[in-house]
């Protein structure tokens, strides 16, 4: 780089223009303009797995390439100190979601004074009028007048009927007080926590502490919470990623620790051709039959679903299945709890059954990795282009702190996919191929 080239700065610049025109094209093909922050409608790309493909791209580059570009001009001092005060963010992003905030401002486009939310919150005016001043900073809540706030864009997902206000709360509260026992868990190591910065913070295990007096309700929370991280991260890629539709009539797949089976019952409403096994504990499959006689009645009817309570520890999955399904369950658990699934997944396949791992695979923040070494495995994955990061970098930051959390929480990880690869090979599965699935991929192996 010469003295004067400033083409560093000048390349995101243009790699943002490109990318605003792009988004522009987008919501005019859909029959409007790109809505403001001050528009209350969620507009009509709120789905990441229905949203255009030019578009997902463009508002990637938009937040990488913003964020570099600021990093690189501002003073390194001030981008350091500004990094090191974002926890403020989410500890007030607790306080008016359990506050149930946004829903005293449903329908008061006018806003309402901070003094009237804290006698309806129960919270003191002075100390909630300086919460909602910083999240309105920050484009959450809009300051309407002096001292007067209104919902806005953003803050509308953190009404109570949203699921998104569900994952805002697990983070803000249980992952944001893990975290601040990370330094303390890695420089003076306990045998009492086990290295787990919750267990330090708490004193319990993660989903013991939700078996507390304290963490009862929080724990009651946490289903509907891995519903909004689905809702945000595009559960419904399972669908329209991989090739089902050229799958036999008939298809059988098993989900493992699926939950109540939302994820999988939109694949068989995508897909009618195909069946499901729904694998969980007991507990769950009780609540889970419940949830399809509600939400989808005609599969029952139609014996498309049944329903196989286990435990993936102790227990092998329902033999003979054509598929293994596994979402997000892998990065709850260290390598060896992990390698204990599997391996009861792998007792129960068929030698033409394939396994899909539907979860976070890491990308390196550095070029020249975007193929698996494993083996001499070579895989293609989207990389951004220069002068960006080629992870995407700030845009794709989230699976990177959800790595934090699972190391905060559970002592668990997100992997890459050299990772997976081998932690699959170990338990006697060959890796066949990656599908892009937004922040998520497919990863399909065969059993060896």
């Amino acid at each position: 780089m010469s003295k004067f080239d400033n083409s560093h700065i000048t390349a995101l610049t243009d790699l943002i223009n490109k990318a605003v025109q792009d988004v522009i094209a987008e919501y005019a093909a859909a029959g409007q303009a790109v809505p403001s922050l001050d528009t209350l409608s969620p507009g009509p790309f709120t789905i990441p797995e229905e949203t255009p493909a030019r578009l997902a791209k463009a508002v990637q580059i938009i937040e990488a390439a913003c964020a570099q570009l600021s990093f690189t001009v501002a003073p390194p001092g001030s981008v350091m100190v500004n990094k090191a005060l974002e926890h403020e963010e989410p500890a007030s992003l607790l306080v008016v979601t359990e506050a149930r905030i946004a829903d005293l401002l449903l329908d008061k486009p006018d806003g309402l004074p901070a003094a009237e939310l804290a006698v309806r919150s129960g919270l003191p005016a002075e100390k909630l009028t300086r919460i909602l001043r910083l999240l309105a900073t920050k484009h959450c809540f809009k300051e309407v007048k002096p001292g007067v706030f209104a919902n806005n864009r953003l803050s509308m997902k953190l009404l109570s009927s949203d699921p998104v206000s569900s994952i805002v709360g697990l983070l803000t509260d249980e992952s944001l007080r893990a975290s601040a026992y990370l330094n303390e868990t890695l420089t003076d190591p306990s045998e009492m926590d086990g290295g787990i910065p919750f267990r330090r913070a708490t004193g319990y295990a993660f989903f013991d502490y939700h078996k507390t007096r304290l963490g009862l309700k929080k724990g009651e929370r946490f289903p509907r919470a891995m519903v909004g991280w689905g809702d945000v991260t595009g559960k419904g890629f399972l669908a329209t990623v991989y090739p089902w539709a050229s799958q036999s009539a008939g298809t059988t797949i098993c989900d493992i620790a699926g939950g109540n089976g939302h994820v999988t019952m939109g694949l068989l409403k995508a897909h009618p051709h195909l069946k499901l096994v729904l694998q969980d504990q007991p507990q769950v499959i009780d609540m889970a039959k419940k949830f399809w006689a509600k939400e989808h009645p005609s599969a029952l009817e139609k014996q498309r679903v049944e329903f196989a309570p286990f435990d993936f520890f102790k227990d092998a999955a329902v033999e003979g299945c054509d598929f293994y399904y596994i979402r997000s369950i892998l990065r709850d658990w260290p390598d060896e709890e992990s390698e204990l699934i599997l391996r009861n997944v792998r007792k129960a396949m068929k030698p033409g059954s394939r396994l899909i791992i539907h979860d976070t695979v890491l990308r390196e923040a550095v070029r020249g990795t975007s193929s698996t070494g494993v083996d001499g495995l070579k895989v293609h994955l989207d990389t951004a282009p220069e002068p960006l990061l080629p992870n995407y970098g700030v845009a794709r930051v989230r699976t990177y702190e959800l790595d934090m959390t699972m190391m905060n929480l559970l002592n668990a990880q997100a992997r890459t996919l050299d990772e997976f690869v081998v932690l699959c090979k170990r338990c006697g599965l060959k890796f066949e191929n990656l599908y892009e699935a937004g922040e998520t991929d497919l990863v399909e192996f065969s059993p060896v």
